[in-house]
């Protein structure tokens, strides 16, 4: 007698977006171990021999690594793998914050625009469209070197410039949706609007919604990386892009110090590539015509 395995086809487990989730999940989950395992002090203070290699590398000085170190000290003796545990999580709190605080907004302006329409839609669509029109960057790098705020400070600034993006898509689709069937039938039948939103509405976006935020994640933590690299920074949290700044600015290229830019540059570059395919996931979901063919 022959079993037959049923196969579940939903557009939520596609390559991409498994692949994606389960890059991130285990930084999330090595930076976890990492803060129970391993003395983070060593971040922020120098109490290491400086400059040396990870476990198994010699340095230009001949210094051999140290187990006690196995991804190597800076020159100003912190430990590069307590750097990594807490300099990780500190840049994707960022972009978090950004992105969230950037849909809550995107999801007000554009829900309220798109489904209500009138005056306050052409508010909406002419405030959005002059945001989009501002170099986020170069407003941050001024405001940065007069004030120089710190991480969180620096998160919410950054959202101030990533909300144009999701509410210009979340208006489109309401619009879109305000003319279906479903939509009518339920205006017609006196639901509240409140529940119209919420129950009828909302939940068709969630791909999107989710989409926008890990996009809106991946250029906030692009913008930040780039704001610290250039030392505009909260040089007090040793975030990814401030380590690059330090290693930089101390000429570990030169030094053939290499495990003090390029850990991070790893780093970000396996992050991106996380959001990326997520990204490219959520848009099979929310995209028939990008599902194959089962």
């Amino acid at each position: 007698m022959m079993l037959r395995i049923k196969r579940i086809n939903s557009p939520w487990l596609n390559f991409p977006l498994i692949s994606g989730s389960l890059i991130i999940c285990i930084i999330l989950a090595s930076v976890l171990i990492g803060y129970f395992s391993w003395n983070t002090e060593m971040a922020v203070t120098g109490s290491a021999p400086l400059n040396l290699p990870p476990y198994g590398f010699t340095n230009m000085r001949k210094q051999e690594g140290m187990i006690e170190h196995p991804l190597g000290t800076e020159n100003s003796g912190r430990d590069m793998l307590a750097v990594m545990i807490v300099g990780t999580p500190a840049t994707m709190s960022i972009g978090f914050i950004a992105a969230s605080l950037g849909m809550i907004i995107g999801i007000l302006l554009g829900f309220s625009s798109g489904f209500f329409g009138g005056y306050w839609d052409d508010f909406v669509r002419l405030l959005s469209d002059t945001a989009t029109t501002i170099p986020p960057l170069a407003v941050l790098i001024v405001v940065q070197s007069l004030f120089r705020v710190e991480a969180n400070t620096m998160a919410v600034l950054i959202a101030l410039f990533y909300w144009p993006g999701p509410t210009r898509y979340i208006r489109a689709q309401v619009l879109s949706m305000r003319e279906s069937g479903y939509v009518k039938m339920a205006i017609l039948s006196g639901v509240p609007i409140r529940d119209i939103m919420f129950k009828e509405m909302m939940p068709n976006l969630i791909p999107y919604l989710f989409a926008g935020f890990i996009g809106s994640m991946a250029g906030a933590i692009l913008t930040a990386i780039g704001l610290e690299v250039l030392g505009l920074g909260p040089t007090r949290m040793p975030t990814l892009g401030v380590t690059i700044y330090f290693a930089l600015e101390a000429a570990a290229i030169l030094r053939d110090m290499w495990w003090w830019w390029g850990l991070p540059t790893l780093t970000l570059v396996t992050i991106f590539i996380g959001l990326l395919l997520i990204n490219i996931g959520m848009d099979e979901v929310s995209n028939p015509r990008l599902r194959k063919a089962s």
